[in-house]
């Protein structure tokens, strides 16, 4: 395979796309599993052990994840400049997806507060023993990738062909040559046509 053969692949629209469509399905996957695994105290509640999802967590990463997904699919049939504006858009949506996931590493007995809160009836995780699992961190990892996927697709799409399905059809036959057409002659004209010994394909 040639050098050129495998940069036009990874310029294909069909490639970038679905690339980045899994990039962001990745993100949201990960909201989707546990982040935070608490330990409260064993006299606060009957059930000590919560498992906080990423939904739950940095709600923010859902929501980035989100418009990800649904930029990539609209930049299969958008136009040149919406494209830049779809590239623009996945920038931003991957640097939110990392930065939501990444405050969530930081701190996570802030991520934690909300279904410590439900738990316990109080806001705040004081008191109980957070503990990070890998998915935040793989959620960073898929927002920078998002990001880089924005920028692919804002130097890959100079390459894509225009749609043509709204272009003008270019003009065929006659018409194309410069030459005047006539609506064509129904059945009985042209039976009176022959019947006066007349071509009647001669429209003239």
């Amino acid at each position: 395979m040639s050098s050129e053969t495998a940069a036009a692949r990874w310029r294909r629209k069909s490639t970038v796309v679905l690339v980045t469509v899994l990039l962001a399905a990745a993100a949201f996957g990960t909201t989707t599993r546990t982040w935070l695994d608490v330990v409260l105290p064993q006299a606060a509640v009957e059930t000590p052990n919560i498992a906080v999802a990423g939904s739950e967590a940095a709600t923010a990463v859902t929501a980035f994840a989100v418009v990800a997904v649904a930029a990539a699919l609209a930049a299969s049939i958008a136009g040149k400049i919406a494209r830049w504006v779809i590239s623009g858009v996945l920038v931003v949506a991957g640097f939110g997806v990392a930065y939501a996931s990444a405050a969530v590493i930081q701190d996570p007995q802030q991520g934690a507060a909300g279904a410590v809160g439900k738990a316990v009836g109080v806001s705040g995780a004081a008191g109980a023993d957070v503990t990070l699992t890998v998915m935040p961190y793989l959620a960073v990892a898929a927002g920078g990738l998002i990001v880089l996927a924005g920028i692919w697709l804002a130097i890959a799409s100079r390459s894509w062909a225009a749609s043509r399905k709204y272009a003008a059809q270019p003009a065929t036959g006659a018409a194309s040559k410069g030459e005047s057409t006539q609506p064509p002659i129904d059945e009985i004209d042209s039976w009176d046509r022959l019947t006066k010994g007349e071509d009647p394909t001669n429209y003239r």
